[in-house]
């Protein structure tokens, strides 16, 4: 190949690669949605409702894992605490759109439910300054506890094909037993957050 011929495809193939680092960053930047359905391995005996939120019959039900660790203000959480009550579990970070516009439904719907046995809990991920996190829940008046995991291991021990939170926004809804009931992967609305927790509210 001659040098003139090569000079001339230089200036291509360095438009190639800025363009394909911009669809990079753009992939990452929307990683609030990185998966927008149930793959046919989880669907399996699974009843999938509109969009992105499927409901699993009782008898079909995983255990989550017990989370463990520090909270975004501190204190040290335990999801097995609150075994007994119906447990609203939302993965979310103060960088996503998404959760900035499902946080006030959060907020209404916990503070709703507060004396109904149903608990809120979050974990906040990709935050590397715990401060972001904080100022989040003082801007949208979130007032119960997160699990602080900017690395996402807690998000990691969620087995695979078992309904785990693999996007963010995402939210499960865990019946009185620890199991999974409900996963959403989509920001909610007020109207649809209750949809999901009064069902399970309702079992026995």
């Amino acid at each position: 190949m001659s040098l003139r011929r090569a000079s001339r495809r230089l200036p291509h193939r360095r438009a190639t690669a800025v363009a394909a680092a911009v669809v990079t960053s753009l992939v990452a930047l929307t990683a609030c949605g990185s998966d927008d359905g149930v793959s046919s391995g989880d669907a399996a005996g699974y009843v999938a409702g509109t969009g992105q939120i499927t409901e699993v019959p009782e008898g079909k039900r995983v255990a989550a894992p017990d989370l463990a660790g520090e909270g975004v203000h501190g204190k040290e959480l335990k999801l097995s605490d609150h075994r007994g009550e119906v447990v609203v579990l939302n993965v979310w970070g103060s960088w996503c759109p998404p959760c900035r516009g499902e946080a006030p439904n959060f907020a209404k719907v916990s503070e709703d439910l507060a004396d109904e046995g149903v608990q809120f809990l979050g974990i906040n991920t990709r935050d590397l300054d715990v401060a972001n996190a904080q100022a989040f829940d003082r801007t949208y008046g979130i007032e119960y506890p997160s699990f602080y995991d900017p690395s996402g291991k807690l998000i990691l021990k969620f087995p695979k094909g078992n309904l785990n939170p693999k996007a963010i926004p995402s939210t499960l809804v865990l019946d009185r037993e620890g199991r999974i009931a409900v996963r959403a992967l989509k920001p909610l609305t007020e109207e649809e957050l209750r949809e999901i927790i009064e069902p399970v509210m309702a079992e026995k």
